[in-house]
């Protein structure tokens, strides 16, 4: 191939030849089996890489998901919930390793050299663990709350203005779906108090206003009567309702207050019912 470089002998009538060297040059590139030949395999390669890691991550979710569902089984249960948040970690988890393998395979199949590059990940990723502070933050804190229980996915949790559904509980950030249906992705190191409302069974209050003619006693008997048929018929109702009676002697009415034990966050739909 003729050197594009020049040297102290060339004349200047040499720069006429210089786009019929670049013609060669370019008809050279096109026409070398070898490289097209070599890029065909390095393109195999790539999608032989990718559909693997594909297959790897569709092997890893189905076992992870036949682990869990083992558990389920067992003679010794599991708390269910703890169960769904910790099988989605590790499925997220996984879905991060497998990517990252996959392209540090893709890059050394395309001719990078993987040391240097690893080594001044280390780097950067030190840089960046003193700059993203907050970063690091939102890591650990996931990890305390799914290592302490503190809820679990299916969870009905209010943390500041937010309350809703965990839909998902990451390292970094959690979901949470409001009964209206907007999805609040709140970072974890953020999370300062919560209140978790699926942990233990609810109570549904339900106060009733008669009038001072009314027959207290008479009154307080016909409550009874229909809040126990009516919890007899609800799957929500844990045990049957108390009335406890006189709660508040207002103006022109006096207050009666039932109480009724129900399952966690079904106190609403047991208090509308009663």
């Amino acid at each position: 191939m003729p050197d594009l470089k020049w040297t102290e002998n060339a004349k200047i009538g040499d720069v006429g030849e210089l786009p019929g060297i670049i013609k060669n040059k370019v008809w050279a590139f096109i026409t070398d089996e070898y490289m097209w030949l070599n890029l065909f395999f390095v393109l195999i390669k790539v999608i032989i890489i990718i559909a693997a890691g594909k297959i790897v991550l569709k092997i890893a979710r189905k076992a992870i998901t036949h682990m869990f569902e083992a558990r389920d089984k067992h003679p010794l249960k599991f708390d269910p919930r703890r169960t769904r948040t910790i099988g989605k970690l590790i499925n997220n988890v996984v879905t991060y390793v497998v990517n990252f393998i996959v392209i540090l395979l893709i890059l050394s199949q395309l001719g990078f050299n993987l040391m240097p590059l690893l080594a001044g990940a280390g780097v950067v990723g030190l840089a960046i663990g003193f700059g993203a502070q907050s970063l690091v933050k939102d890591i650990i804190s996931g990890f305390f709350i799914i290592f302490e229980d503190q809820f679990a996915v299916g969870d009905v949790i209010q943390t500041g203005n937010f309350k809703g559904t965990v839909e998902e509980i990451g390292l970094r950030f959690t979901k949470l779906r409001s009964w209206t249906g907007e999805v609040h992705i709140i970072p974890n190191g953020t999370i300062a108090q919560v209140t978790n409302f699926s942990v233990h069974n609810s109570v549904a209050v339900v106060d009733i206003s008669i009038s001072y003619e009314t027959d207290i006693d008479r009154a307080i008997s016909v409550i009874k009567d229909t809040v126990k048929r009516v919890c007899q018929t609800n799957e929500d109702a844990v045990k049957e309702p108390e009335v406890l009676g006189v709660q508040t002697l207002s103006a022109s009415e006096v207050i009666i207050r039932v109480v009724a034990e129900c399952k966690p966050n079904a106190q609403f739909g047991l208090a509308r019912m009663l």
